[in-house]
């Protein structure tokens, strides 16, 4: 898989790409990259890259010619091209398993208030973004939207880990434990050490749910549309409230009782809305 960025700053992505597993990837084949500048591509001495927007405003646009260059100089028009924006569709797990699939991505890195609204529409696939939130820098966003791609690359990463990651199954993932067993007095949970590989299945599985529970509980409201959510997930999501862990913790029990309720009355409305929605 290739990744081609355009970009006024290709230094703060050299890094990325010549350290790590995707130092490695690259040195094995499995991903190439190009990192092209903007400015390269500029008519002035100066290798202007910006100006003020029509209608008046604050801020620098990027100039749509120099951009335009740069895409023309890598045939941009016979791939998938993307612009990184905090007006883009959100990202996600499943967009980064779909951009995974593809032979070659471009991706336009934008700065000061973006770019000209033409090169959109004449070059740009897809407008993605990384959250609900601004950032001056165009290439850290595109290096999330990079980095959360390449490593589904087959035999970037061992299928094992991805499938137990969290978002893989739709929740997120367990919590996990390494060496020493025993560390400023917290123990590792006996039943990770025990060696009953059924135990620990479930051990995951319940504590997966219970994290999702408290930090996300939209994705059991998804994986409840989408048909993923086991029974057994169901039945310990029900005891959930109740679980010995939560005893000594009022308030924590509280919370949880709470998110079931919301995710009830979610599931409710959507009913009426002929959505789909299996609930325990």
């Amino acid at each position: 898989m290739k990744f081609t960025v355009l970009t006024l700053f290709p230094d703060i992505l050299r890094a990325f790409f010549e350290a790590s597993i995707m130092a490695k990837a690259v040195e094995r084949g499995i991903v190439a990259y190009d990192l092209v500048n903007i400015r390269d591509f500029a008519f002035d001495r100066h290798k202007t890259c910006d100006d003020a927007t029509y209608g008046g405003g604050a801020g620098q646009l990027l100039l749509p010619e120099p951009l335009g260059r740069a895409l023309d100089s890598v045939e941009a028009y016979k791939k998938h091209v993307i612009y990184v924006t905090p007006s883009g569709r959100p990202f996600n797990q499943a967009k980064a398993l779909s951009l995974s699939r593809k032979d070659e991505l471009v991706f336009i890195c934008g700065r000061y208030e973006g770019i000209d609204q033409r090169i959109i529409d004449l070059y740009v696939d897809e407008e993605i973004s990384i959250g609900d939130y601004v950032m001056s820098s165009g290439e850290v966003a595109a290096t999330v939207i990079i980095d959360s791609v390449y490593r589904l690359v087959e035999n970037v990463i061992t299928s094992e880990s991805l499938n137990e990651e969290s978002f893989s199954g739709g929740l997120l993932e367990y919590p996990q434990y390494t060496r020493p067993d025993v560390y400023r007095g917290l123990a590792v949970p006996a039943v990770l050490t025990g060696g009953n590989h059924e135990q620990i299945r479930k051990w995951r599985l319940q504590k997966s749910l219970q994290k999702t529970l408290l930090n996300r509980p939209e994705l059991i409201q998804h994986a409840r549309a989408a048909g993923t959510l086991s029974e057994e997930a169901e039945k310990m999501i029900e005891a959930l409230a109740e679980h010995a862990d939560y005893k000594h913790d009022r308030r924590q029990r509280k919370m949880l009782r709470t998110v079931q309720e919301r995710i009830k009355r979610q599931s409710a409305r959507n009913e009426k809305k002929g959505a789909i929605i299996w609930t325990s």
